[in-house]
């Protein structure tokens, strides 16, 4: 609930910003006569008063009359945080400009009166008309830089004007996402006050969004709100403070967890038993559902005779998801940092368990009760994040999405989405190079030297391959499984910490350290519900990327027998505790291992030298032999090449290679949009590869054999 302070007479003193926002506003003497709320419950201890003033309670998002309510702002009060929903008196805000209006000096084109008495956001000095003048100046007259050049009559209206007309024209979007750099640009002080005030800017955002969506289309029916994202700094999950409750943060992580989506009660409806009148919707206040306790009919006023309707209620969905610090962040010694996200409405189900992702919202705080009957609370507090907006990260990774929380895709397009046809056109000249296959094979891993066939291999495995389903039903994956056998010191490990950091999804992890259950999934209690849930594994966090297993020889029997399933079907099955589940891990799996006695011994076979069980070995489809033999003129190079990465100018051969994002962005378009089919020479050569293979597998001196298969 937002609160403002109107400066009517020199007697009464502007509110000065305080940290404090969520004590209660004591009752003074102020003129008018003004009516004022409760402050809500509040999860610090109240502060005493200050001169003629006291800290307020607070404020919510709320949204312009006539508006459908919408956006939601959490407070935690129980297991599941409620939402304070509390209908907004008229005085409380400034008044909303008639839709259709055009602009006068009186109102200025934002819905508030010039020339009235200054309004203030309580416990701040920030005024609400100078806010609104800023907000309505960035929303009509921002123009992206990018857009200078071009001869478009289209991009010589504001770039946010043209997104709202796209969600007016397409009527499907039902936000507006803004850049926070834009709005630094625009105005430096207006995006400082967002920072530092969120509930109090965003809910002016917001009013002021409707009062132009009202004037270009006044038979709009739905609700935009903002949703900021792209602040100028991001924040460590480890670094946040009570200094940053309250205010928006911005900070990126791995979803391990998400809940089950939550109806949460908006709107309630009762009906009296005795005489069957419906009450008026009530709406929920800060978690409480204020029953009443009379019937209004007035032929009946019946006491204690209402009930709930939940077919007439309103509801909205919430998700509580669990974000955890990426390796790359952790410091040294360090275990890995989580924090609750709250997510509502349209971002929820926004994001899945493995994605990697960068979340702005708001910090915040709620009680903790000693016991769930009792009403005391304790003095530690637990934090969350209430989301505004999700997207995912780290552009170093294929095929990542620029936005997983936009309603509307098209209704916020840029400059750099124009040029993306250039950008393809590029591709496909790259594609029709004759030595394009040795120029990626190059540029994969280029500071390893050689093993040009195994960086081959690891390419077949990022294009991947296309998942076959015929009429009757089978399935046969199209994910790749490479399997790195070798010497010691012949860079299997760095290979599989470049294919993780390229890989979209993934997990690394290394045998001697990974259980079966650590690998697939595994039972536990949610700690906010108490409920038993699934919690993903490796392999199903991998899910449509690669995992990464090193010393693969290391790994127990039991966890090993955990990828028979998984390698080939590409599901894990659980039955544990109440849940039969079937979990997705379509994932390619990639790991390294060493030979039966630490060194290759040339006297035995392939597979006496690879101490694995031929029901595993089938399942990898590239097997590579990575040998350490000394030969003077390769040791020589091999150690020139090394020497040479040290150097502070390094003179290396200048070779043709693609830089890191065009790699990505070839291979990101290849796995879209190419759906490759064998020719007939291709399958006569795998065809005879079979047979030949086959044969060699028959050897009677062999203790293993392995059955191949295609």
């Amino acid at each position: 609930m937002v609160h403002f302070a109107a400066v009517s007479s020199p007697d009464v003193r502007p509110s000065s910003p305080l940290p404090a926002t969520n004590s209660s506003p004591a009752q003074s003497g102020r003129s008018g006569g003004r009516r004022r709320r409760r402050g809500s419950a509040s999860p610090y201890p109240s502060s005493p008063s200050l001169g003629g003033f006291e800290t307020p309670p607070p404020p919510g998002r709320r949204t312009p009359s006539g508006a459908a309510t919408s956006r939601q702002r959490q407070n935690w009060t129980g297991r599941f945080p409620p939402t304070p929903s509390t209908p907004m008196s008229t005085d409380d805000v400034p008044p909303s400009s008639e839709a259709g209006d055009e602009d006068t000096p009186e109102t200025d084109g934002g819905g508030v009166d010039a020339d009235a008495a200054p309004v203030f956001v309580w416990g701040t000095n920030i005024s609400v008309q100078d806010v609104n003048a800023a907000i309505l100046r960035f929303l009509r007259h921002f123009r992206d830089p990018r857009d200078a050049g071009r001869v478009d009559p289209v991009m010589d209206e504001g770039k946010y004007m043209r997104a709202i007309h796209r969600i007016l024209e397409l009527e499907g979007g039902e936000s507006l996402d803004v850049d926070a750099h834009d709005l630094f640009d625009h105005d430096p002080d207006l995006y400082g006050k967002m920072v530092r005030y969120p509930l109090e800017v965003l809910a002016i955002f917001d009013i002021v969004l409707m009062d132009l969506v009202a004037r270009i289309e006044p038979l709009f029916e739905k609700h935009i709100q903002t949703r900021i994202y792209n602040l100028k700094s991001s924040v460590c999950l480890r670094n946040l403070n009570p200094s940053d409750i309250e205010k928006m943060v911005s900070i990126k992580g791995m979803i391990i967890r998400c809940s089950s989506v939550i109806p949460e009660l908006k709107e309630a409806v009762f009906r009296c038993l005795v005489c069957g009148f419906y009450s008026e919707p009530v709406m929920v206040d800060r978690g409480r559902v204020t029953e009443p306790h009379i019937c209004q009919k007035e032929q009946c006023k019946a006491t204690n005779s209402m009930t709930l309707v939940h077919n007439r209620c309103r509801f909205a969905d919430k998700q509580i998801i669990k974000l955890q610090e990426t390796p790359d962040e952790i410091p040294e010694g360090g275990t890995p940092h989580t924090v609750s996200v709250l997510m509502h409405d349209k971002l929820v189900d926004a994001g899945k368990p493995g994605d990697r992702v960068e979340i702005t919202g708001i910090y915040r705080a709620m009680t903790i009760r000693i016991g769930p009957t009792q009403r005391t609370v304790k003095s530690i507090f637990k934090t969350y994040i209430d989301c505004l907006h999700i997207k995912k990260t780290d552009k170093s990774r294929l095929h990542i999405e620029d936005s997983m929380g936009t309603d509307n895709p098209d209704a916020n397009k840029t400059a750099e989405d124009v040029s993306l046809g250039d950008k393809v056109e590029k591709l496909k000249e790259l594609s029709k190079l004759p030595d394009i296959y040795d120029r990626l094979t190059r540029s994969l891993a280029p500071n390893i030297w050689e093993l040009d066939d195994v960086k081959r291999g690891l390419l077949c495995q990022l294009f991947g391959g296309n998942p076959l389903r015929l009429p009757s039903g089978a399935n046969f994956r199209g994910d790749i499984n490479i399997l790195l056998v070798g010497d010691p010191g012949t860079s299997k490990s760095q290979l599989l910490q470049y294919m993780h950091k390229l890989s979209p999804r993934g997990i690394y992890t290394s045998g001697r350290g990974s259980s079966a259950v650590g690998l697939t999934a595994y039972v536990a209690k949610d700690p906010e519900t108490g409920e038993t849930v699934l919690e993903s594994g490796a392999l199903v966090l991998s899910d449509k990327g690669v995992c990464c297993i090193d010393e693969f020889d290391k790994m127990s029997d039991n966890a090993r027998s955990m990828l028979h399933e998984v390698m080939e079907q590409q599901t894990v099955s659980i039955a544990k505790a109440g849940i039969i589940a079937s979990l997705n891990a379509r994932t390619s799996v990639l790991a390294c291992a060493n030979p039966t006695e630490s060194r290759y011994n040339p006297r035995l076979s392939v597979i006496d030298n690879i101490h694995l069980a031929p029901t595993l070995l089938s399942r990898f489809d590239l097997i590579y032999l990575i040998l350490d033999k000394a030969d003077e003129q390769t040791d020589r190079r091999l150690a020139k090449h090394i020497v040479s990465l040290h150097f502070e100018n390094p003179n290396i051969e200048e070779i043709e290679a693609l830089d890191l994002p065009t790699l990505v962005a070839y291979i990101s378009y290849a796995r879209k949009y190419i759906q490759p089919r064998l020719s007939d020479e291709a399958a006569e050569e795998l065809t005879r590869g079979y047979v030949e293979m086959r044969k060699r597998g028959n050897n009677p001196g062999s203790r293993k054999k392995v059955a191949l298969t295609i």
